[in-house]
């Protein structure tokens, strides 16, 4: 699962999406915006690779999202990332879910759909709160000056225990998931990508963690997602194991990063528009709606691929089989014909029942199963947050996560009155 290093390539003041680089700047929003306004389906050339069709309006990533026979996400015809999967050096992994069209997309997806079912994620809100409220007391405790690193404080340990809870581990094993799950989506940060020994060193540890719990669940099952899997029939045959690493490394990083991205990256639009995070200390009932802006704004998914089955056309553009077609989240997100103000953090969009949803989650069957769950983290941590520590904000640069795929931010500090 070594995955290739993105390569940047010079193409004459037009902006190389594909360039990890360009998502440590501000100015990637710019180039989001003239592309929507001049090439919203643009050609990006690759330093390696033939190329891809980057599309960056809302209407034309959720059209690809809802049509998978003739915009693939399959393994087979390069994956849902932009370098092609079946390149990958050989492991021990079956695609993912995420890699996978229907129907046997919707058989995998099946598998563990129960793990996240409104009912289910509803009863997890007291465990949610007694979490936050422990790792805002440890924060304080832990730093009575009032000055901490957020993302290691707060934004990291909440969905990881979150995540531990669902998978029935320790949480002391959280911190092994953390930096597995870094290592899985950091190829192109010199930071997490320390070596390539080092990267087939985490994956060969998470598949023998992931064994293990396989052996486990296999004598003595729960209600847990890795009972889920373990217990699962595909086509009325038991999963494999190569089917069910390739479901566990999915499974830590979007039950990951997501949703930390999202939580750090919510104080950090709160800090820079004091107005907003004014509305949410003054009427905590918008919290909730600020959750969904908060994902909408960050964007912590910045692309999805597909890949066309057959010619085709988008706006004018000939699309031709085997075409990549690299949906821009983060550029749909920020489209100005859904959302005339959509430049604008508006904590109180989404109490507006003409507000149409954001991306973030994707569209189709590939719509986040565990969308709910982090919204509900979301809600919980910036309930009691705001509540605890209203004065609250970044008190200096963010470092952020070298990527083109995951909009991250590895660390942040924090100042706030004890």
């Amino acid at each position: 699962m070594l995955r290739p290093q993105a390569k940047p390539l010079d193409l004459d003041g037009k902006p190389d999406l594909k360039d990890p680089d360009l998502y440590q700047h501000k100015d990637f929003w710019e180039a989001f915006r003239q592309l929507r306004a001049e090439d919203p389906v643009y050609w990006n050339p690759e330093a390696e690779g033939a190329g891809f069709w980057a599309i960056t309006k809302y209407d034309d990533i959720e059209m690809i999202s809802k049509n998978p026979k003739l915009f693939s996400s399959a393994r087979e015809m390069g994956g849902h990332r932009i370098f092609n999967e079946y390149e990958l050096e050989s492991d021990a992994t079956d695609a993912t879910m995420i890699s996978m069209d229907p129907p046997v997309h919707t058989a995998y997806r099946r598998m563990v759909s129960p793990g996240f079912v409104p009912r289910r994620i509803v009863n997890m809100e007291e465990r949610i709160r007694a979490r936050v409220t422990r790792l805002i007391d440890e924060m304080i405790a832990k730093h009575p000056n009032g000055e901490a690193e957020f993302v290691s404080s707060i934004a990291a340990p909440l969905p990881i225990e979150v995540l531990a809870e669902l998978f029935g581990v320790p949480e002391a094993d959280g911190p092994k998931l953390f930096e597995w799950s870094n290592a899985t989506v950091g190829e192109d940060d010199p930071e997490l990508r320390v070596s390539d020994e080092y990267m087939r060193a985490c994956v060969a540890e998470m598949a023998m963690y992931a064994a293990r719990l396989w052996e486990e669940r296999a004598e003595k099952p729960g209600e847990d997602l890795i009972s889920m899997l373990v217990h699962s029939r595909v086509n009325d045959e038991p999963m494999t194991f190569p089917a069910y690493i390739g479901a566990f490394i999915l499974l830590v990083v979007a039950g990951n990063e997501t949703t930390r991205n999202s939580i750090s990256g919510g104080l950090m639009a709160l800090s820079q528009h004091p107005e907003q995070k004014q509305k949410l200390l003054d009427d905590p009932s918008l919290i909730p709606s600020a959750a969904q802006e908060i994902v909408r704004w960050v964007s912590p998914v910045l692309h999805m691929r597909r890949t066309a089955t057959e010619d085709t056309e988008i706006r004018g553009k000939s699309i031709k089989r085997g075409d990549k077609i690299v949906m821009w989240y983060a550029s749909g997100n920020r489209d100005e014909e859904v959302w005339p103000d959509a430049d604008v953090f508006d904590v109180t969009r989404y109490t507006r029942k003409d507000a149409r949803p954001h991306i973030s989650f994707g569209a189709g069957q590939h719509f986040c199963l565990g969308s709910r769950l982090a919204e509900l983290q979301l809600k919980v941590l910036y309930e009691e947050l705001l509540a605890r520590l209203p004065d609250i904000e970044v008190a200096g640069e963010a470092r952020r996560l070298r990527s083109n795929f995951i909009s991250g931010i590895k660390d942040m500090p924090v100042r706030f009155s004890v």
